[in-house]
């Protein structure tokens, strides 16, 4: 558990389309096996340190003929932003995904002190 001893508490949030495979063949759509894709997402200001990021799917467009298989989650977390990592395997085939995200963690304040 995070625990947040700062009175001042930052909550960013967005969406980012990490990909959209089918408009030009890509591999998400076409291909088969283990299958990664990353985005890189800058938060609007900089947290004091790590912050606690959730990540969910909030649209993704999927083939109905072979199973869906996804795994979506967040890599590289620091205090000024995050990997989206999102990945397939087997026979799956995604046209296109859409990753909701929210980052809750400690803020500067402008009466902070650097002592």
């Amino acid at each position: 558990m995070q625990k947040l001893s700062n009175q001042f508490i930052g909550v960013d949030q967005g969406e980012a389309v990490v990909f959209s495979d089918f408009e030009n063949g890509g591999n998400m759509w076409t291909g088969e096996g283990s299958r990664e894709r990353r985005q890189r997402v800058n938060f609007t200001e900089r947290f004091r340190g790590r912050p606690a990021v959730h990540c969910s799917v909030s649209l993704w467009d999927v083939d109905t003929a072979t199973n869906v298989r996804a795994d979506v989650s967040a890599d590289s977390i620091d205090a000024d932003g995050f990997d989206i990592v999102f990945r397939t395997w087997g026979d799956s085939k995604i046209a296109r995904a859409r990753i909701g995200w929210m980052a809750i963690g400690a803020v500067r304040h402008e009466d902070d002190w650097d002592v």
